[in-house]
């Protein structure tokens, strides 16, 4: 796993697949990348193709049909490769889980190692969840950052 982590936390390249929803989730990705939030500045790049993904970002539920595609495009991605489920929809089906249209939790598809529920969730949040699977790539304690900024503020007398 180190030669992994060391590939994976210099900079990730981030494929989206969505799936059916209301696309909020799909604006706010778009929104990482405009320059207020500029998710280049970690190293994280959205690419056109999962075989050269580091990480598969889901929105959006998946129903029968659409999940023979989700499951599809997991097996074409390269080893390792980390799910971040983005959305209240794709971590719990969240409005549409009495549609027809649902199926089962995405989890239940392919493993999911990070969920990020909010609908939509910000583009801060997203960033934090990358950062975050960063961190537990490397192994540190999940809050570790959280624990340096209130030690800090301690400091300050903030």
């Amino acid at each position: 796993m180190g030669f992994a982590v060391n590939i994976l936390t210099r900079s990730l390249n981030v494929f989206h697949l969505g799936g059916s929803a209301c696309n909020n989730c799909d604006i706010e990705i778009l929104d990482t990348l405009t320059p207020r939030y500029d998710l280049e500045r970690f190293g994280i790049t959205l690419v056109g193709s999962i075989r050269h993904a580091d990480v598969l970002l889901v929105s959006g539920i998946f129903n029968k049909k659409a999940a023979v595609r989700l499951k599809r495009v997991y097996q074409q991605a390269p080893r390792p490769i980390f799910v971040v489920a983005i959305g209240s929809c794709a971590c719990t089906g969240n409005m549409f889980q009495k549609s027809y249209n649902w199926d089962v939790p995405l989890d239940q598809y392919i493993p999911v190692d990070i969920y990020l529920p909010g609908c939509p969730p910000k583009p801060e949040a997203m960033i934090m969840a990358i950062l975050k699977l960063v961190n537990k790539l490397r192994g540190a304690p999940p809050d570790a950052s959280a624990g340096k900024s209130r030690a800090a503020k301690q400091k300050r007398g903030a």
